[in-house]
């Protein structure tokens, strides 16, 4: 981890948007409000489902509860030093808290993985086979899915991390994103550069994304198939409009991951990169609490009890 000429390197510059100061201005006004409304979205989903019995019985909502806390962690993981990088005129950032977020941003990254995944498999599990889905996704067996998530998100990139954070690096230390992604990592290290991390980092892109995506789409198909064979149309276009919304969440996520993989070489590579890791780091967590929750029926009546029982408990406020 040394430059050509013997010193040390203690910090990378994160290059972030090479734009005016009015236009920086105006996406850290735009990103800054988007941040707020998207921790407000995700903490009004857990507070209802923490405060609401009968939500907090339902596997679907003890998932969906640790998904908004895991998309609070996603967002903050990167948006707040998107948006101090922004409000500075360089975003210096030392070497240890780029590989800090680095893990930190990949391992929520994979954990959202397993929650889509688990969240697939509730919903086939209940739709496929209603009888036998109470014993299996029985409350203790669910809360054991989410720990299982949660480790396995952060224990699938220690080891390409701390590979990587033993290259040498020799200079210059700018890297051409808003966040410490591998890629313009990868690209300060000096030549040759081992082979180890890299295949290491490939594998675990390529076994977690695909392997999460083929059963996603497995569940999702043969819950497709079984609500094509149901008999009653009512409740087979209430399920479809479920299992829709889901399928937005899965596409909204995994879309731009894909896209940043088929991005053509060029001038325009790193603009791009960009752009498409800010559409699933800023915006997807804000669009996914609207898809998920907010349209959901179960969760505006939980909304409605949790307002009765506020104005009731101000009515005897007052009446004290």
């Amino acid at each position: 981890m040394e430059f050509v000429n013997g010193s040390r390197v203690q910090e990378f510059v994160l290059l972030g948007f090479e734009l005016g100061q009015s236009k920086r201005f105006l996406l850290l006004l735009f990103f800054g409000t988007l941040y707020v409304l998207t921790l407000a979205e995700n903490i009004t989903i857990i507070t209802l489902v923490v405060l609401d019995t009968h939500l907090a019985r339902l596997p679907m909502y003890i998932l969906l509860s640790n998904f908004s806390w895991l998309e609070i962690c996603y967002v903050s993981a990167t948006v707040p030093r998107m948006l101090f990088d922004l409000a500075s005129p360089y975003g210096i950032i030392s070497f240890s808290d780029c590989f800090l977020q680095f893990y930190i941003f990949f391992s929520l990254g994979t954990t959202e993985c397993f929650f889509l995944s688990s969240m697939a498999l509730d919903r086939y599990l209940a739709i496929c086979h209603p009888l036998r889905y109470p014993q299996i996704m029985s409350p203790n067996c669910c809360y054991a899915l989410v720990t299982a998530c949660w480790l396995l998100g952060f224990l699938v990139y220690v080891i390409p991390v701390i590979l990587i954070s033993k290259m040498s690096f020799c200079g210059p230390n700018i890297i051409d994103h808003f966040l410490c992604d591998p890629g313009p990592i990868l690209s300060l290290a000096c030549p040759p550069l081992p082979n180890a991390p890299i295949i290491i980092q490939t594998i675990m892109n390529v076994v977690v994304c695909l392997g999460d995506m083929f059963f996603v789409m497995l569940s999702y198909g043969a819950v497709i198939l079984t609500l094509m064979k149901s008999s009653r149309p009512g409740n087979r276009m209430k399920s479809f409009s479920t299992i829709s919304f889901h399928l937005v969440v899965v596409a909204l996520f995994y879309g731009p991951v894909a896209g940043s993989y088929v991005v053509p070489a060029g001038e325009s590579e790193a603009k791009v990169i960009k752009v498409i890791t800010l559409f699933y780091t800023a915006v997807t967590p804000f669009l996914n609490p609207m898809i998920y929750c907010l349209r959901n029926d179960q969760v505006k009546d939980a909304l409605g009890r949790l307002w009765k029982r506020k104005a009731m408990f101000l009515k005897r406020k007052e009446t004290m």
